[in-house]
């Protein structure tokens, strides 16, 4: 089964403030995703305000703004797409990306559709 395993920032995160030690236990962490061998993809995202926004019109034009789709407090700021055997290990890998992301995980299931 595969996991998101998404980091909260708030809207107004600046990531210069990141210092050496959060950015050492983060790589600590992909080192170790890697060397289970549940890490699939892991990535960063620019803040929300650089996001760009797409929605159908009724009459089939796509309409394209600036900024996240939803207004919120938070927005997803990095995340980790895991192979796990199930939903208890997944959450062990998000209690370790809380700690040296020093934020906020949420983790999902992917879902499963039968074929």
């Amino acid at each position: 089964m595969q996991y998101l395993v998404a980091i909260h920032h708030p809207d107004n995160y600046d990531p210069s403030l990141e210092d050496e030690a959060m950015i050492r236990d983060i790589d600590l962490l992909n080192e170790e995703m890697e060397a289970a061998g549940v890490r699939v993809f892991a990535g960063g995202l620019q803040s929300a305000a650089k996001a760009k926004s797409l929605r159908a019109q009724p009459d089939g034009a796509v309409l394209i703004t600036d900024g996240p789709y939803l207004e919120a407090k938070e927005h997803v700021g990095g995340f980790w797409l895991l192979e796990a055997a199930n939903l208890d290990e997944a959450l062990k890998w998000g209690r370790k990306a809380v700690i040296a992301c020093r934020a906020p995980v949420e983790v999902r299931e992917f879902l499963q559709r039968p074929k």
